[in-house]
C-alpha cells in the first residue's frame, strides 16, 4: 500500500514539475565523500525515467524520488503533523555527470538538529543521480526535509507535488 502511494505521488510529481532553482546563499557548507550507486538491501535502484529531464523542476522531482526510494524506512507518508518536528533546508551542487560536488546547508533545524545529518545521509545514499550537463548552471538546487515526532521524512519537493 506505501509502494502504491509512492508511485502515485512520484507519478503526480512527474505531472507537475514546473519549477525552477534559484541560487541562494550558501551560509554553510558540508564536503562529499565519493559518490556510490544508490542501493536498497544491497540492490542497485534502477532509473525508470526514459531520457534526460528536461527542466531542474523535472530533474528536482526525480532526485526527490530517488531519495525516497532508497530511504524506505525514513520516510512517512499521509498528511503533514502541524507542527512539524524538523526542518532542514540543504542546497546540493552537482558535478556535470550527476555526482555530488557539495551539499550546503540552508537551514540548521532549532529542534532535533540531528536530522541535519540524516537528511545528508539520505541525499548521498540516493547519489550519483542522472548527468545535468544539459541543463542551464549553476548545477545546484534546494531540498527541504520534512520531519515528523518518529524522526522521518517527507520531502518538500514532492509534497508540493501533490
Amino acid at each position: 500500500m506505501r509502494f502504491t502511494r509512492h508511485l502515485a505521488l512520484a507519478a503526480a510529481a512527474l505531472l507537475a514539475a514546473c519549477a525552477a532553482p534559484g541560487p541562494g546563499p550558501l551560509p554553510a557548507s558540508v564536503g562529499t565523500r565519493g559518490a556510490q550507486p544508490a542501493t536498497v538491501a544491497g540492490a542497485q535502484v534502477p532509473r525508470t525515467h526514459s531520457g534526460p529531464a528536461r527542466s531542474w523542476g523535472e530533474y528536482k522531482l526525480r532526485v526527490a524520488q530517488r531519495i525516497m526510494a532508497t530511504s524506505s524506512g525514513e520516510t512517512f507518508g499521509g498528511e503533514l503533523p502541524d507542527p512539524l518536528r524538523s526542518i532542514p533546508v540543504l542546497q546540493i551542487h552537482l558535478n556535470r555527470d550527476g555526482s555530488i560536488r557539495n551539499i550546503a546547508v540552508l537551514r540548521v533545524p532549532g529542534q532535533s538538529p540531528q536530522t541535519l545529518d540524516m537528511a545528508i545521509r539520505a541525499i548521498r545514499r540516493a547519489a550519483p543521480f542522472e548527468p545535468v550537463g544539459h541543463l542551464p548552471q549553476p548545477w545546484q538546487f534546494s531540498e527541504t526535509f520534512l520531519y515528523n515526532d518518529d524522526l522521518k521524512f517527507q520531502l518538500r519537493t514532492l509534497v508540493e507535488a501533490q
